[in-house]
């Protein structure tokens, strides 16, 4: 069965410029624009917001 496309994989990059990346799925039909989470950065080592990249 083939990965559906309404569950894209997507990178949430850190914005301390760590270069620190979680990667996850996303629902397109309920969060259409960018994804943005404040999650834990362990090397900054403090919680930031992470944002998607594509």
């Amino acid at each position: 069965m083939a990965r559906n496309e309404l569950r894209p994989i997507v990178k949430l990059r850190s914005t301390a410029g760590t270069g620190y990346t979680y990667v996850t799925r996303k629902n397109r039909r309920n969060d259409p624009d960018r994804m943005v989470l404040r999650k834990f950065d362990p090397v900054a080592r403090e919680h930031v917001e992470f944002r998607e990249e594509r």
